[in-house]
């Protein structure tokens, strides 16, 4: 009976000193721990963001690669019209934007919308007109500025009449993933993020009401 009670005590004494011994170490280890599983989640989803809230099939020719200027990873982290000079969908809207003197302007903006279109959407004005606008300084300037909404709107903000920074107003229909801008064009790539604006890439150049 001595030797049972004795046994018992010195397994409890023995069991209390492990679980001591197991809380000092978890205690040593769980603070640093704490912090990566509270934390570590944050700066993932906040640099997917962009990411998933891409939607529409012309999203597929932007590139993958965060590490590609075109990506939109990259495209986020600049303002818009730096962010379009690294996307291979927007070349020509670039040299537009550069022709009008407008890359500062956009670049500086605080939180715009600009619809913008792809390569093949300036393709569908003739050689010949595409040539006259882009040589014309003004018409230039009031293309594209049509182009452009203050303030970020996101798809559920897309639907309606906005005031453009042309001056007229730009109609935006359709719902979820599937927009018409003007009655013309149709969203190809929506809601791609830039430091300073929301873009939506259109498959059709919009023109102003005269």
């Amino acid at each position: 009976m001595r030797a049972t009670k004795f046994t018992a005590v010195t397994a409890a004494a023995i069991f209390s000193i492990s679980l001591a011994a197991c809380g000092s170490d978890d205690s040593g280890t769980d603070q640093p721990a704490a912090a990566p599983a509270t934390t570590s989640p944050a700066p993932m989803m906040a640099s997917d963001a962009p990411v998933m809230a891409n939607f529409g099939g012309g999203c597929a020719a932007v590139p993958t690669d965060p590490s590609d200027k075109g990506s939109f990873q990259a495209m986020a982290q600049v303002p818009v019209a730096t962010a379009a000079s690294g996307n291979p969908l927007l070349s020509t809207l670039v040299t537009a934007v550069k022709q009008a003197g407008l890359v500062d302007s956009l670049n500086s903006a605080d939180g715009i919308t600009v619809f913008a279109p792809t390569n093949d959407a300036f393709k569908k004005i003739p050689a010949a007109d595409l040539k006259k606008v882009l040589a014309d300084k003004k018409t230039l300037t009031d293309i594209l500025t049509y182009h452009v909404v203050p303030g970020k709107l996101t798809p559920s903000d897309l639907s309606g009449t906005h005031k453009t920074l042309e001056g007229k107003d730009l109609s935006v229909m359709g719902s979820g993933e599937d927009f018409q801008v003007d009655g013309a064009a149709s969203v190809i790539c929506g809601n791609v993020q830039t430091a300073n604006a929301n873009v939506y890439i259109i498959d059709t150049v919009l023109m102003p009401k005269s």
